[in-house]
């Protein structure tokens, strides 16, 4: 069983940059494709980004040119650095696994995810 623990979750005004960090207990080289995912309140789960294990990576257009998501398979830690922060990214925010599948961002395709971790975008 792959447990996934993220961390860098906090409070900052608009504008401002985290860096949300994902850490597995096991090899992230074994699965298809990590990802993030997020949930604002009386939202919906949605799709943020994916990183194939190739690199390859994937974005929704709300993120595009402000967030980074990236890998370090040594460390078994994915990482998603995002800048120029707004009112509306405020969510919590996954990090998830899957073994396989078609489509990056659905998140019907992840087998692991985390608990969480927030971030609150505030002028």
């Amino acid at each position: 069983q792959v447990e996934l623990a993220e961390s860098g979750g906090g409070s900052v005004q608009i504008g401002g940059s985290l860096r949300l960090s994902c850490v597995a207990s096991g090899y992230i080289s074994s699965f298809d494709c990590m990802a993030w995912f997020r949930q604002a309140p009386g939202k919906e789960r949605a799709e943020v980004a994916a990183i194939h294990r190739d690199d390859r990576t994937l974005y929704v257009d709300s993120v595009k040119d402000r967030f980074t998501i990236s890998q370090d398979n040594a460390k078994n830690v994915v990482y998603l650095q995002m800048n120029s922060l707004r009112p509306e990214d405020t969510a919590m925010y996954y990090c998830a696994a899957r073994s396989f599948g078609a489509n990056w961002l659905s998140s019907k395709e992840y087998n692991y995810w985390g608990t969480g971790t927030q971030v609150t975008v505030s002028s």
